[in-house]
């Protein structure tokens, strides 16, 4: 078992692709802390401890972490805004800078004080193909924010790199997951949005948030020892042309 003997705290671990990095982590011997927004999302994941939790509470969200003092943080916690510029609001900007980008930048700040003095430690962020990797249309808001991950990501890792915690991200493509299947009936047409999904992966398939998780495992384990500061690209070859 590749993680026995460490904690990892997971974000947004109720569904999609946040749970499937819970049970992977659980599955190589993680004692997992999972959390939610919605605590009845959890129920039936083999975690350590999971309780309910706001990612934009920074008091939450840190007293949490800094009592878990984990070995692996996954930032998990995001959502994605539809629309243009000249759509977007300003609190739906806000949220996003809240929820996509501050939850994270608390969630860091509050491991890494442990796992410095631990002198080892993974953080593995989830950003997005979309975003400063490739544009995609009507993703302004959440292209800003996740562009941002990817920065953040790079910066604790290169303030770090000497310490033996290393900072990654994970840069998902289209990804199956119920977030998904919400916006795509959000669109009026489920079947014509999904096949537009589907087209834009030169696999001709959308991923699967366990290829995610694989992915996620690797970070947060000991192979990955000289591996940090980078944007893992995961998006069935959407961004290779």
């Amino acid at each position: 078992m590749r993680l026995a003997g460490k904690t990892a705290f997971v974000t947004a671990a109720g569904q999609g692709i946040g749970r499937a990095i819970a049970e992977a982590f659980a599955a190589e011997g993680a004692a997992v802390v999972a959390t939610d927004l919605n605590a009845g999302l959890l129920e039936g994941l083999a975690a350590a401890e999971s309780f309910a939790l706001d990612a934009t509470d920074k008091a939450a969200l840190q007293g949490a972490i800094r009592a878990a003092a984990p070995d692996i943080l996954a930032n998990c916690a995001g959502f994605v805004h539809h629309g243009t510029i000249a759509d977007a609001s300003d609190e739906d900007f806000d949220f996003a800078v809240s929820l996509n980008m501050r939850s994270q930048f608390h969630a860091m700040q509050a491991a890494l004080p442990a796992m410095v003095a631990r002198g080892s430690g993974s953080i593995i962020n989830i950003s997005s193909a979309v975003g400063s990797i490739i544009a995609a249309p009507n993703r302004f808001i959440y292209g800003m924010s996740k562009a941002a991950v990817i920065g953040m990501t790079k910066s604790v890792a290169l303030d770090h790199v000497t310490t033996g915690v290393r900072c990654n991200c994970i840069c998902p493509g289209t990804v199956d997951s119920p977030s998904l299947h919400d916006r795509l009936r959000a669109t009026g047409d489920y079947e014509a949005a999904h096949k537009a999904f589907v087209a834009r992966q030169p696999m001709g398939r959308i991923g699967t948030p366990q290829e995610i998780a694989a992915l996620a495992v690797y970070l947060a384990s000991d192979e990955s020892a000289f591996t940090t500061g980078q944007a893992h690209v995961i998006d069935g070859g959407w961004t290779v042309g």
